[in-house]
């Protein structure tokens, strides 16, 4: 949130300012180029950034005691327009995580601070970077679309800090690289740098992709944003404080603020109760009543869905005004008694107190959802009616974010749908993303071809070895073999293998994962042995590196059960042991615990232990459903393998009756030939030739 104000000094932290260094107190506004200025339109140097929310730090839920102004602020008053002054902020109390972020910004030039929603990432940069660079330039791009200007303004400063609130905002379509930040890092360490915070779900979003996907797709859609992660320097900050955090705290109890957070107990972070977050999310929950705040209530839920989504950039109140209806007619609409909408645009502005609400931004500006409430336990799924909408409205960059957060959660009709727009705007590497997307919703084929005029493309502008012409090589390659060509795609990523380990070097992992889909595909061309013993040196190579509970390291263990199953108890023992490892290290719903339970469901029908198999398929059929969408192909593989055990526990009925409705959604949207329809068709072929209730 960017507090703007006519007038006002202080300092932060109890240091005192430099002689002659009046603070900012909250008197910054947005250049036109969209970089945090000075009112005489300068970048201001870190020492005069004395408020924590120019930073980006959530304002502090309540005021300090009368008398008591915090921070050595003094005491604040009514500015000339007429707005009420944001009051200080509490005293700053050390975190534990403080001596490790100190070292990294002094040692590296990109530093990434990750931690929950209000867990105090952003105040405990704030206060460590103006300790430790109080000359440097404040460079704070206020939108993605800003980042091009503040990287060359950045550049140009003898010593720079470049602050990158809410980093997720600044990865995407025209956004940061790996090259930019190391061309702009390249001075001796400490003269320029980055700083960045990401909330942990975010992080977890971006990494989780990179490590974890069945079909290898995700892992180049997300290669920019994986590339800028892995060279940050990670400082990792804990929502729950510790012991010794809250006796430091202690020390400030004259402060009310800190003194109600410390009496709350130990269910939130003192920062989140600082910041007002549990309680913004009760009011949220709360306004959904009759007579309260309903219409309010229903704006928030539109904007958290938008961020949700993946738009990062503010929403208009005239856009609210819009998206907001379903959401309000969903709970009731006219029988809720809903207020005003601009009674309801107030109270989500300033729901508990008036520092700051469920909304921040100006008129002028949009708004955006706290972040605090993008993790509310039971939220649905971003419904159909807001992802229409705002497709139908994205520019292109927009278009492009949206679309690369459907595929990365398994939506792959909505990423094309997206990503078709950004597309035609000509976001580069769209049309890469997209080759991906339409060969995960089902269309390999399609995608193989688009995918080899990329790597054509590729080759002459950037070589044949080229990272992203590899890479690209890769993703032909394996929807060639997901076309079926599983002999073509194994000789593809028999040179790409050895390509990429050429140029990447062996124990990269991009050479990794081609050796792992040369296996793949040399199993399901028929040599089940050589696939083992590929398999086998692949998990020998990988696990010094990666160690046994990466991904991709459960992944070969699977692919080794599979193509070497020969004493079917005995891989089912495997598999059952495999199961509980990934479980316990990715989660019952990563896609990696899913296949393993594909395998297991294959061998229990294999074994003959038809009703056992028939549950197994059911379950994995929901789940698939729930977590990758009912059209994913994955989801149909399960569906017509349910169809199979119905059919063979004595109800070829039933399974006749699944397989048409299968057949009906799928057709549509898969090409003609693709293998799940094939399985279909067979199956219901073979049981429309047995007659009724004939299995």
């Amino acid at each position: 949130m960017l507090l703007v104000r006519r007038n006002g000094s202080g300092r932060a932290g109890g240091r005192p300012a430099r002689p002659g260094a009046v603070g900012l107190g909250a008197a910054a506004t947005a250049g036109p180029d969209g970089l945090l200025r000075t009112p005489a339109g300068r970048i201001p140097p870190l020492r005069r950034v004395d408020r924590p929310e120019l930073a980006g730090a959530h304002p502090a839920h309540g005021r300090p005691a009368e008398g008591h102004p915090a921070e050595g602020h003094p005491a604040e008053g009514h500015p000339a327009d007429g707005s009420r002054t944001p009051a200080a902020p509490p005293a700053y109390i050390r975190r534990d995580a403080e001596p490790q972020l100190r070292e990294a910004l002094r040692r590296a030039g990109f530093v990434l601070l990750v931690g929950e929603s209000t867990a105090g990432k952003s105040r405990l940069a704030h206060e460590v970077a103006r300790s430790l660079f109080p000359r440097h330039a404040f460079v704070r791009p206020l939108s993605r679309a800003a980042l091009p200007q503040a990287l060359r303004t950045a550049a140009r400063r003898r010593r720079a800090v470049l602050w990158l609130d809410d980093l997720e905002v600044f990865l995407g379509a025209g956004g940061l690289t790996a090259a930019m930040r190391a061309g702009l890092c390249a001075a001796p360490p400490g003269r320029r740098v980055v700083l960045a915070t990401l909330r942990t779900e975010e992080y977890r979003r971006f990494d989780a992709r990179e490590k974890s996907r069945l079909t290898g797709s995700d892992r180049d859609a997300w290669r920019t944003q994986r590339d800028v992660l892995e060279r940050a320097e990670v400082v990792r900050l804990a929502r729950h404080w510790s012991q010794e955090e809250l006796r430091r705290a202690a020390a400030h109890r004259q402060d009310p603020r800190i003194s109600a957070a410390l009496r709350a107990g130990e269910r939130f972070g003192l920062a989140e109760l600082l910041a007002g977050g549990p309680e913004l999310l009760s009011a949220w929950q709360n306004a959904w009543s009759p007579g309260t705040h309903p219409r309010g209530a229903a704006v928030v839920a539109a904007a958290v869905d938008c961020r949700r989504a993946g738009l990062h950039q503010p929403v208009s109140r005239a856009r609210l005004h819009e998206l907001h209806l379903p959401y309000l007619a969903g709970r009731g609409g006219g029988d809720l008694q809903p207020e005003p909408f601009a009674e309801a645009m107030d109270w989500a502005r300033t729901a508990v107190h008036a520092t700051g609400g469920l909304l921040a931004g100006h008129h002028t500006q949009g708004y955006t959802a706290l972040d605090h409430l993008l993790g509310t336990p039971g939220l649905a799924p971003v419904p159909d009616h807001l992802w229409r909408a705002l497709v139908t409205r994205a520019t292109p960059a927009e278009a492009y974010d949206l679309g690369l957060l459907a595929h990365q959660e398994g939506r792959p009709h909505r990423a094309a749908e997206a990503l078709s727009r950004a597309r035609r705007g000509g976001v580069p590497g769209a049309d890469f993303l997209l080759a991906l997307t339409i060969g995960d919703a089902g269309r390999p084929r399609r995608a193989a071809a688009e995918l080899a005029g990329i790597t054509r493309r590729r080759e002459r502008g950037l070589g044949p070895r080229h990272p992203d012409t590899l890479a690209a090589r890769h993703q032909q390659a394996f929807f060639t073999g997901e076309a079926g060509n599983p002999r073509a795609a194994a000789a593809l990523f028999a040179t790409l293998a050895a390509d990429t380990a050429a140029v990447l070097g062996p124990g990269h992992s991009d050479a990794f994962a081609a050796r792992h889909q040369l296996a793949h595909f040399t199993g399901e061309s028929g040599d089940r042995a050589e696939a083992v013993r590929q398999l086998g040196r692949l998990l020998a190579d990988r696990l010094p590196v990666q160690g046994p509970e990466h991904p991709q390291v459960l992944a070969v263990r699977r692919g080794l059960i599979w193509y070497g199953a020969r004493e079917t108890a005995r891989s089912e023992r495997q598999l059952a042991e495999l199961l509980v490892d990934v479980e316990r290290c990715l989660g019952p719903d990563d896609p990696h615990t899913l296949a393993v339970r594909s395998s297991r469901a294959a061998l229990v029908a294999r074994a003959g232990r038809t009703a056992e198999a028939e549950a197994a398929w059911a379950s994995l059929a929901a789940d698939r459903t729930r977590v990758m969408g009912p059209d994913h192909p994955h989801t149909l593989y399960a569906r017509v393998e349910w169809a199979r055990a119905r059919s063979a526990a004595g109800r070829p009925d039933e399974a006749r009756a699944l397989l048409l409705r299968i057949l009906d959604e799928a057709e549509p949207l898969l090409e003609r030939d693709h293998r799940n329809l094939r399985l279909a068709r067979d199956l219901l072929a073979t049981l429309t030739a047995s007659g009724p209730g004939h299995p």
